[in-house]
């Protein structure tokens, strides 16, 4: 049985981004990055091991991120993926306050595009939008 929980440790976390060839960074880093996020969703399989997570990073303001949708491979196609963005939406719907607007923003894993768009995301870019922009900062 599939369970979906609010928790995942940091090690849980940096395994899922191996496991989907996604880069690695710091323990302390992934700490921040789950304690942080306004919401994390972890899957769990029977066994209690992590096969799927997404953050919602959101600070109560008119935009918001859709991050790290990630399934272990060995799960995917199976509509957890599905599940977890439609989480994501329907807590941002819960929490808005009356009259506000939010724009949810992602970054799409390269041919993920499609996925996206059964939700209603729209692919820049287009003709309201310039081509979303991202950069790596490191020391």
């Amino acid at each position: 049985m599939i369970r979906y929980v609010d928790f995942i440790t940091p090690e849980e976390y940096m395994e899922l981004r191996r496991k989907v060839g996604w880069m690695e960074f710091p323990l302390e880093e992934a700490r921040n990055c789950v304690e942080n996020a306004y919401m994390v969703i972890c899957v769990r399989n029977d066994a209690d091991k992590a096969i799927g997570v997404v953050r919602l990073l959101w600070d109560g303001g008119y935009v918001a991120f859709l991050s790290d949708v990630i399934v272990d491979p060995n799960y995917q196609g199976q509509g957890i993926g599905r599940a977890l963005v439609e989480a994501v939406i329907k807590r941002i719907k819960d929490d808005i306050k009356p009259g506000y607007k939010v724009k949810l923003n992602l970054n799409s894993a390269k041919g993920k595009e499609s996925f996206y768009e059964k939700f209603g995301f729209k692919i820049r870019p287009n003709e309201d939008a310039g081509a979303g922009m991202d950069q790596w900062l490191t020391l």
